[in-house]
C-alpha cells in the first residue's frame, strides 16, 4: 500500500461502521443472552465495528410476559447490562443493548448506550403497543411521562430520558438518536424529532413478530424513515430462541441509509446473526445542508447531547462493507431497471420539447446530425415529440454537415437514418466555408489548433441558426452533461441551441439510451443503424482523416475516459465530496481498470476542466432535468465563472506527491 493508506481511514473519509445484530436468545436466560451478545460483540470486532445495535429487550429476551415482575430478573438484567459495558472497553466498541428497567416504582422498556466500558445513557421507549397480539402496557410505563434526568446505576449518574442525543467525541457529526420499536409505527416518531436536532444514526432495538407481509412494510418503514431523516437507520430485530408460544420473530435486521437500503438479514435463521455496512455520515451531511425543508423544519432545543467514544475512527475505510457503488452512478446495472430509467428519461425529454414547441407555435426544427451517440439521441427525441404532437416528420430538417474529419461511417449513418425515420435532409458540406474563413482571419489550414476546430463547430452552428430562420424553426441542441461538466464544447458554436434536449443526460448513459430505442422503440433497419452507431467511436470529427479513414481524434484520448469523468461528476455535484474522497471511491471500483496515477491525473483533468468551464456552463441554453445531477446556471448549480479551483487542486497535487 502506499503511504497515502493512512489517510484513508474512516474519521478522514466520514464513514462509520455498523452492525445490527439479532442474537441467539434464551428467554429470561439472562448469562447465557450476555454470553451470545459478547460472542457477537467479539465477532463484530473482528470485522472493525464501530457501533452495535441489539434487538429490544434484548439481555432479558422480550417474550418474557409476567416474568417482568420478577425482581430477580430485573436485577440480572441490570447486571447483565454491566457486565456488557465492561465488554465494550475491552472491545473498544459502542453498542446498544435493551432490558427491562425499574425506575421511582416503574417499569420501563429501555435502550442502552454502552461505550469505554460505562453506560453512557439510557432511553426509554415511548409508544407501547397494546392491541393484537401486543400487551406490553401491561408491564411498561410509557417514556413519555415525567421522568427524573439521570439514574443512579452502580454508583454511576446516567442520563435518562427521550430527549438523549449521543455525539461521537472523535467524529462530532456522527449523532445517534435511539428509538424503540414501535415509536417507528407511530404518527410521528421520535427519530424525527431527533433527526432535526442532527441525529445522523438513528437506531431501533425492535422485537416485531412476523405476520404475512409485514416484512415488506417494516423494509419500507425503515427505508422511509431513513429518506425522510436525511439519516442512516439501523434497525435490529429480535429473532431465535424468543417464545413462539402466540408469534414467531424472525430476526429481522435492516441498514438503510437516505432511502436506499443497504443490507439486510435473512429471516428466520437460527443462531445469532449479524450484518454490518459503512454509512457515510459525511454524505448526509451535505444531504441536509443542500436540503431547503430540512434548514427550514423548527428543530428541538431542549434535547440533551451526551458524548461517546466512537472507536477505531483511525482504522482503514477500505474495502467498504455492503456499500453499492457503481462505476456508473448514472446507469443502473439491472435490466430492468436501466429500461425503466431509459424510458423515463426519454419521456421528460420529448416532453420538455413538446412543450417548447407548443409555447411558441413551431411546427419545424433543426438540428445538425453527425452518425454519433449525441446528435442520434436529440433525433430520435424530435420524432417522438413530432409522432405525440401529431406533426408530420418532414418538419425536422436534419442537417449533416461533413467536415475536414468526417467519416464514411458517420455520415452514411446520418444520412441512412434521416431516410428510414422519413424526415427532412440536407447536406451541407462546410469545408470550403471554413477556409474561406481561415483566408479572412489569417489562419494557417495547416495549423491544427483550437481555432482550427473551433471554427468548424461555430460554422455548423451558424448554418443551423440560419437555415431555423429560414423555415421558421427552433434549433435542438445536441450536446451532453458530460460535456457541459467537462466544456467539451465549442462556446457560440455547438455550445448553443434554441432548446438543449440532451442537457440532462450523461455521456455514459446517453449510449444506453440509443441502445434501448433500438430494442424496444424502433424495429427493422432502424434500429440496426442505431445499433452501429452506439458501437462507434466517441469524436468530434474536427481534425483531417489518417491514411484514408483513420480518424486522427478520438474524444476520450484527449480529454480522458467518460465512465471515470461521470463517476467524479456525480460524486464531486451530487454529493459534494473532496477530491480524497472522490479518489479514494474511484479506487473501489476502478481497481481492476485503471491505475491509481491514471485515476488520479484524469481527477486533476476533471477538476481543472470544471472550474475553468464555467463560463460555457453560465450561458448554456435552456433544456430539461432529468437526474438528480444537472448543471443549469438557473437551477441546480450556480457558480461564478471566475471562482477559483485553487483548494480542490491543492489537494489533487498533495495527492500526486504522495504517488510519486
Amino acid at each position: 500500500m502506499h503511504n497515502l493508506d493512512r489517510l484513508f481511514v474512516r474519521r478522514t473519509l466520514g464513514f462509520v461502521r455498523v452492525a445490527s445484530i439479532s442474537p441467539s436468545l434464551r428467554v429470561a436466560d439472562v448469562d447465557y443472552n450476555v454470553e451470545q451478545m459478547t460472542a457477537a460483540l467479539r465477532e463484530a470486532q473482528k470485522q472493525g465495528v464501530q457501533l452495535a445495535v441489539f434487538p429490544e429487550l434484548c439481555i432479558t429476551a422480550y417474550s418474557c410476559a409476567d416474568l417482568f415482575y420478577q425482581r430477580r430478573l430485573l436485577d440480572a438484567a441490570l447486571e447483565g447490562l454491566h457486565r456488557l459495558a465492561e465488554e465494550s472497553a475491552w472491545l473498544s466498541m459502542s453498542c446498544i443493548l435493551g432490558l427491562p428497567l425499574q425506575v421511582d416504582g416503574r417499569l420501563y422498556n429501555c435502550a442502552a448506550l454502552v461505550s469505554a466500558g460505562r453506560i453512557v445513557g439510557v432511553v426509554p421507549k415511548s409508544y407501547l403497543p397494546t392491541t393484537g397480539e401486543f400487551y406490553e402496557q401491561r408491564w411498561f410505563t410509557p417514556g413519555d411521562r415525567s421522568l427524573p434526568p439521570t439514574l443512579e446505576l452502580a454508583g454511576q449518574s446516567v442520563p435518562f430520558g427521550t430527549d438523549l442525543l449521543f455525539v461521537g467525541e472523535e467524529m462530532p457529526s456522527c449523532v445517534l438518536g435511539i428509538e424503540i420499536c414501535e415509536d417507528l409505527w407511530a404518527v410521528e416518531p421520535p427519530s424525527g424529532r431527533l433527526a432535526l436536532a442532527g441525529a445522523t444514526l438513528l437506531v431501533n432495538p425492535s422485537a416485531s413478530n412476523e405476520l404475512l407481509g409485514k416484512a415488506d412494510y417494516r423494509r419500507d418503514l425503515v427505508r422511509q424513515q431513513s429518506a425522510r431523516c436525511l439519516a442512516a437507520y439501523i434497525y435490529a430485530g429480535a429473532g431465535d430462541g424468543e417464545s413462539t408460544t402466540d408469534v414467531v420473530y424472525g430476526g429481522h435486521c435492516l441498514i438503510a441509509e437516505n432511502g436506499q437500503l443497504l443490507v439486510e438479514s435473512e429471516r428466520f435463521q437460527l443462531g445469532t446473526q449479524m450484518i454490518v455496512a459503512d454509512v457515510d455520515v459525511e454524505r448526509l451531511d451535505h444531504e441536509r445542508l443542500k436540503n431547503s425543508a430540512f434548514s427550514q423544519a423548527r428543530a428541538a432545543s431542549n434535547l440533551r447531547r451526551i458524548p461517546f467514544s466512537l472507536a477505531s475512527t483511525e482504522q482503514p475505510a477500505a474495502p467498504l462493507a455492503n456499500r453499492p457503488l457503481s462505476r456508473t452512478p448514472f446507469v443502473p446495472a439491472d435490466p430492468t431497471r436501466r429500461a425503466e430509467h431509459c424510458r423515463e428519461i426519454f419521456n421528460i425529454q420529448t416532453t420538455g420539447l413538446i412543450q417548447r414547441l407548443r409555447h411558441i407555435g413551431a411546427r419545424r426544427v433543426t438540428l445538425g446530425i453527425s452518425g454519433g451517440l449525441d446528435s442520434t439521441l436529440a433525433l430520435l427525441v424530435c420524432v417522438r415529440a413530432f409522432d405525440r404532437l401529431g406533426l408530420d416528420r418532414t418538419g425536422i430538417l436534419a442537417i449533416t454537415m461533413p467536415g475536414f474529419g468526417t467519416t464514411a461511417r458517420t455520415r452514411s449513418n446520418a444520412e441512412r437514418l434521416a431516410q428510414e425515420l422519413g424526415i427532412s435532409l440536407r447536406t451541407i458540406p462546410i469545408s470550403a466555408s471554413v477556409r474561406q474563413h481561415f483566408h479572412d482571419i489569417g489562419h494557417d489550414e495547416n495549423v491544427h489548433d483550437v481555432t482550427y476546430e473551433n471554427a468548424q463547430a461555430r460554422e455548423r452552428t451558424q448554418i443551423l441558426m440560419d437555415v431555423a430562420n429560414q423555415i421558421g424553426g427552433l434549433v435542438v441542441g445536441t450536446g451532453d452533461l458530460s460535456e457541459a461538466a467537462l466544456g467539451w464544447m465549442t462556446f457560440n458554436g455547438d455550445h448553443m441551441s434554441m432548446y438543449h434536449v440532451n442537457a440532462g443526460v450523461p455521456k455514459t448513459l446517453v449510449r444506453y439510451l440509443v441502445s434501448w430505442c433500438a430494442d424496444e422503440v424502433f424495429t427493422g433497419a432502424i434500429a440496426d443503424i442505431l445499433r452501429d452507431i452506439v458501437e462507434t467511436p466517441i469524436t468530434p470529427e474536427l481534425l483531417p482523416l489518417q491514411d484514408g479513414e483513420r480518424l486522427a481524434q478520438k474524444t476520450e484520448e484527449t480529454i480522458g475516459p467518460y465512465e471515470l469523468h461521470d463517476f467524479f461528476l456525480f460524486q464531486v455535484v451530487r454529493h459534494q465530496f473532496a477530491p480524497l474522497k472522490v479518489f479514494f471511491l474511484a479506487r473501489q471500483v476502478f481497481a481492476d481498470v485503471y491505475d491509481e496515477k491514471t485515476i488520479l491525473h484524469w481527477l486533476g483533468v476533471f477538476y481543472r476542466r470544471f472550474f475553468a468551464q464555467q463560463f460555457k456552463r453560465s450561458s448554456m441554453p435552456d433544456g430539461p432535468k432529468v437526474g438528480s445531477v444537472a448543471l443549469s446556471p438557473r437551477g441546480d448549480w450556480r457558480m461564478p465563472s471566475d471562482a477559483s479551483g485553487a483548494l480542490w487542486s491543492a489537494q489533487i497535487d498533495w495527492l500526486t506527491r504522495q504517488l510519486a
